[in-house]
């Protein structure tokens, strides 16, 4: 099956500098607070909420409270175990590496945990990691989140405030998400991706990749296959 991207033409198009990335179900297969819970024996009640959350129909905050409360209790050690059985997104180290060697600055703006972002930071070699921080005390989860949230409207800040510091223009950045979360931060770059999204996100996104991988990215900003190597 073919796919066909239509871009506005512009002097931007092939100045991209910035590319931003959600985390959970885009940088990585699933969503890790689901997979804590599942630790926590109560992986129905967040996944039934995430899922929710995602589709668009409850508030980013007040819902990852709800879900941070459920984790209360949850050993430390936890926390690594889903470090190690979650999986990359299929194209996700390609297209890093591809971007690094392009020049591109990256970025994980992410509703998810900073201890999970960490890792990815190191191995795919992000320029830039700002994630939500689990309270963990005494070797267990207190079931709090360290302030601020990280949420939809933070995303788009953080984005603005990336883009300044590399002393970009918002067109020059691509951001790429698939949750409700990720739409303020998709409207706001130059090029903002739905990859492998919820409805709502895919009819609210410039582009959209549903059955690539997430080197599929390159092909919309024009990088052949020869370039990569």
């Amino acid at each position: 099956m073919s796919t066909l991207a239509f871009q506005h033409d512009s002097i931007f198009r092939r100045n991209r500098r910035l590319v931003a990335f959600d985390m959970d179900s885009t940088l990585i297969q699933g969503e890790v607070i689901d997979e804590l819970a599942r630790h926590a024996g109560v992986g129905d009640q967040v996944a039934a909420i995430t899922e929710r959350t995602m589709r668009g129909e409850l508030d980013f905050k007040q819902s990852f409270r709800s879900r941070v409360s459920l984790l209360k209790g949850l050993p430390e050690a936890a926390l690594q175990q889903v470090v190690e059985r979650i999986p990359l997104s299929d194209g996700a180290e390609r297209l890093v590496a591809t971007l690094r060697r392009l020049g591109y600055k990256t970025a994980i703006l992410s509703g998810g945990f900073t201890f999970f972002g960490r890792v990815l930071q190191e191995r795919l070699g992000i320029d830039y990691l700002h994630a939500n921080t689990l309270d963990v005390r005494d070797g267990v989860a207190t079931g709090e989140v360290v302030a601020p949230i990280v949420d939809g409207a933070m995303k788009a800040q953080l984005l603005a405030e990336i883009a300044g510091r590399e002393g970009l223009s918002l067109e020059q950045c691509i951001a790429v998400g698939d949750g409700a979360n990720d739409l303020p931060m998709l409207r706001l770059a130059g090029l903002g991706i739905a990859f492998r999204a919820k409805p709502l996100v895919r009819s609210n996104a410039g582009q959209s990749i549903t059955a690539m991988g997430l080197d599929g990215i390159l092909y919309l900003i024009g990088v052949r296959d020869r370039d990569v190597g």
